[in-house]
């Protein structure tokens, strides 16, 4: 099943990753649990950001949510990126910047998602797994990154942050 996704993300790519018809081919793409088992490690206080597949056009994560984890808010870059609930309950915040300094955002939506649940292309969100189990999320970067912005509404301000990921393609990094 990954291969298939990679297969047609390739095509995709030569489109440049039309919305529309991402988004539906990912709201309807049909993976079993037995083809994300390779890329689930859990941590009992962080997500895991689990590397399936990178290019230099997309990369596919399966992120793993512990109980009561989250991610801050963030940016993608401007680049397209997309999530789909694969297991649990996740939380999504979708965000609009007024301002850069001081940092202000408006909370645009708070969806409560379930599996199959699809969210993106994403610009500004937030992810928290409300549950008290684990929960996955697939997702889905056009154009990969290695950093991005945090926006830290405490602070009032953005923060540069690395990415890392904490197994590629199977193995723990």
């Amino acid at each position: 099943m990954i291969e298939k996704l990679i297969y047609d993300l390739k095509n995709f790519a030569k489109q440049d990753f039309p919305i529309p018809e991402m988004s539906n081919h990912l709201q309807n793409l049909n993976i079993n649990d037995n083809s994300l088992k390779k890329y689930t490690f859990i941590e009992k206080k962080f997500y895991t950001r689990n590397l399936i597949h990178r290019e230099k056009d997309f990369e596919i994560l399966l992120i793993c949510w512990p109980a009561k984890t989250n991610a801050p808010i963030h940016g993608h870059e401007g680049e397209k990126c997309w999530a789909r609930v694969e297991q649990g309950n996740l939380q999504i915040g979708n965000y609009k910047e007024i301002s850069k300094v001081p940092l202000k955002l408006k909370l645009i939506n708070k969806l409560s998602c379930d599996p199959g649940f699809l969210d993106g292309p994403a610009d500004i969100h937030s992810v928290e797994n409300i549950s008290n189990s684990l929960s996955t999320s697939l997702h889905i970067y056009a154009k990969p990154y290695d950093a991005c912005d945090i926006y830290n509404t405490e602070k009032k301000s953005i923060e540069r942050k690395k990415l890392s990921y904490y197994s590629i393609d199977g193995k723990t990094c």
